[in-house]
């Protein structure tokens, strides 16, 4: 029998791979399948496929579904407040486009016997974690029911959804798992790079199926409103298709690009990545930013796809079924021509600009004469002793490349509500201009606030920051 080893704390445990047999399927929907594995036998080796041919009725699994939910939930719950400082304090006149404010603050909590950030930043890799100390905020942070997986929609979108087209978001297993004062603002303000005269053109409005051809109509070419049309329109999905292999309670017509990257931003939706076996291993996702794709050159979190006419077509031919080719086609897989409908797509994305921000110079960084003094000692930070434009150089904010953090040196493997607590490996540096706007950071979501990630980094980057020079470095970031 085959087994790998967890570490947990200063222990070692094992715990076989064929005992994960109900994992190891993508997403999936394998977990709560007659009696936990939906038939699957908890001595099946591992395999990389998906369950085609369900084992039990649909009627059953919404039950057994359904009965596990408030544990489930209540196990998550657990998880975050352990983890954070979940209350809605919002940071004094600092808001978003549209003027929801930003959370401020450090919520992620030190761990038990650490004192301060400083005393934990003064420690080395080896100490924190021989004893134990890397914070549990800092860890990979699970998918509300990572065993099953899935996409999950914040409340307030499903209703906006379902106000205006009468299709419903709502999974009967799972409900999103952040307050919505971590979230960006709803609905996002959309800027464009060929119109940037107009300013803001949502008018206020979540774009769908129902609106867009009356907010674009005259400001969009023939080809960017066929586009435009492409990302709200409904198609199938791993969670929401029309077989009794779904989490709706009413066959679906499926999930729309943009019901998760809304107004070409994001509202915070999660998932999980469809290209890492086994379930277990597989990393919880947070919608990034559409905005400024047109001068990224990297796609998806670790994936590296080279362009964005390649990212749309992967999520429709994999990424909307864990990566999993039989599935699509039993649910429905749209395949998109590429010379035209991807094309269409790519070319509405690609004039999806950042928001403005007043207080930076053509070469994108602060004027001077428009910065307070606190804002430009974070900007001296953000290119001295913190080392941020190592990796994220003006004006975007990014090198268009890969960066491995390696925070495996600050803790031991171990197993948490399904997700192994793991080093991340390679990640692609998203751009920073307008950060304030796209609560959660990191590309799963796991750190809540800018203090949040300026802690993170100054930790993983051992940099040794001061407590002013982090304050000042967050309020630069405000400004990009």
């Amino acid at each position: 029998m085959r087994r790998f080893t967890i570490r947990r704390g200063s222990g070692r445990s094992r715990m076989s791979r064929t005992g994960w047999g109900c994992l190891l399927g993508a997403g999936l929907g394998v977990t709560l399948w007659g009696g936990l594995c939906g038939g699957l036998s908890a001595q099946q080796p591992p395999t990389s496929y998906s369950p085609v041919v369900m084992s039990q009725t649909f009627e059953q699994t919404v039950a057994k579904m359904t009965a596990a939910k408030a544990e489930i939930a209540e196990r998550h719950r657990k998880l975050l407040e352990e983890r954070y400082d979940l209350r809605d304090r919002p940071a004094a006149d600092v808001t978003m486009s549209r003027g929801k404010p930003i959370q401020e603050g450090v919520r992620v909590r030190l761990p038990a016997g650490v004192q301060s950030w400083q005393e934990l930043a003064a420690m080395s890799p080896e100490e924190i974690r021989a004893k134990g100390l890397w914070p549990k905020g800092f860890l990979p942070l699970p998918h509300p029911n990572h065993p099953e997986g899935g996409m999950v929609f914040p409340q307030y979108h499903i209703d906006e959804i379902k106000k205006q087209e009468g299709r419903d978001l709502t999974r009967f297993d799972l409900d999103f798992d952040l307050p919505d004062h971590f979230l960006p603002e709803y609905p996002p303000a959309v800027y464009l790079t060929t119109r940037p005269d107009l300013g803001d053109v949502s008018r206020g409005q979540v774009i769908t199926l129902a609106n867009y051809f009356e907010l674009f109509n005259g400001i969009l070419n023939p080809k960017q409103l066929e586009g435009l049309r492409l990302l709200v329109t409904p198609f199938p999905q791993q969670q929401f298709n029309a077989t009794d292999d779904r989490r709706s309670l009413k066959p679906s017509m499926g999930v729309t690009c943009f019901d998760c990257h809304v107004n070409g931003h994001s509202n915070g939706a999660t998932h999980l990545v469809g290209d890492i076996r086994p379930q277990e291993f597989r990393h919880r996702l947070d919608t990034p930013p559409l905005r400024g794709v047109n001068i990224q050159r990297l796609f998806g979190s670790q994936r590296a796809l080279k362009s964005v006419e390649d990212f749309t077509e992967f999520e429709q031919r994999a990424a909307y079924f864990d990566g999993d080719p039989v599935i699509g086609t039993k649910k429905g897989v749209n395949v998109l021509e590429r010379g035209s409908q991807v094309h269409f797509m790519a070319e509405f994305q690609e004039i999806l600009d950042f928001p403005p921000a007043p207080k930076l110079n053509v070469f994108g960084t602060l004027d001077p004469a428009k910065a307070t003094p606190q804002e430009l000692r974070g900007q001296e930070v953000f290119f001295g002793r913190g080392r941020c434009a190592v990796c994220h150089m003006p004006p975007y904010y990014t090198d268009n490349s890969m960066h491995n953090l390696r925070t495996e040196r600050f803790f031991d493997q171990h197993m948490v509500n399904g997700c192994v607590m793991t080093g991340d490996g390679p990640i692609k540096t998203f751009p920073l201009r307008g950060i304030k706007e796209s609560p959660p950071y990191m590309h799963d979501g796991r750190l809540l606030t800018l203090e949040d990630t300026v802690e993170f980094h100054n930790l993983v980057l051992e940099t040794k920051l001061t407590e002013d020079e982090k304050k000042d470095l967050t309020a630069f970031l405000r400004c990009l």
